[in-house]
């Protein structure tokens, strides 16, 4: 899902890294998105380097394995996007991925997420007050997901989405969203913008499909939307 919706949001190319006991079945299930297997942190790492943007979570596995790929993957590629499995890991040791986020990041945790990783916050603050907190603290965009998408940067710039919709949830609506982040920060828009854009957008596609959308509908629908774009643009 969310590799297509990167392709689809006109990354040009889309890689899924898996463990080479996935390789098959990924490459006979996909075919516009590349495959390419890793057995070790250290060979994500080599695959990572030559990347634009990295994604990494859904459906990772809550594991040691996740946590050192994750911590690669901050380390070696030009960008990175966290989601899902990729920030519970670290609801022990929050300081540890923090302090590994060197290049554009983003983090796009629902509010259960956002809680392991920044404990507390929403307790004792509004969910703006403390998405500005988390962002400033992780020196990551922090994209908190919710009836109202909260988009915050470390200097910072707040954003308030409302441009959605309530059919969004649906499983692996989260990951197209993740993958469209990545796929603009891909084509270099910056980390902050590419989630704002990516929020709007998402929620744009979902109002127009409507009851009974799921998450595999979304990246087919974003060709239409952007054709769109680019005629306004004309």
């Amino acid at each position: 899902l969310a590799a297509r919706a990167g392709l689809r949001i006109g990354a040009g190319l889309a890689t899924l890294f898996c463990p080479p006991s996935a390789t098959l079945v990924n490459a006979a299930h996909e075919t516009a998105v590349m495959v390419k297997p890793f057995g070790s942190p250290e060979a994500l790492g080599e695959l990572a380097e030559s990347c634009k943007c990295v994604l990494i979570g859904p459906a990772a596995g809550v594991s040691d394995a996740t946590r050192d790929n994750t911590l690669t993957v901050l380390d070696k590629a030009g960008a990175a996007v966290l989601d899902a499995d990729a920030l519970t890991v670290f609801k022990d040791d929050p300081k540890t991925l923090f302090d590994a986020i060197i290049h554009p990041t983003v983090l796009t945790p629902h509010e259960g997420e956002f809680a392991r990783v920044f404990p507390g916050l929403l307790d004792k603050y509004s969910r703006p007050e403390a998405t500005a907190i988390a962002a400033a603290r992780s020196g990551a965009v922090v994209l908190l997901k919710g009836n109202e998408t909260l988009i915050a940067a470390p200097d910072g710039q707040l954003v308030l989405n409302r441009h959605a919709s309530p059919f969004l949830a649906t499983a692996g609506s989260g990951d197209v969203l993740a993958g469209m982040i990545a796929g603009l920060i891909a084509q270099g828009l910056d980390a902050f913008k590419a989630a704002c854009a990516g929020a709007w957008t998402h929620g744009e596609i979902a109002r127009r499909l409507g009851p009974g959308l799921i998450s595999e509908d979304l990246p087919d629908a974003l060709p239409g939307l952007l054709a769109e774009f680019y005629a306004r643009r004309a």
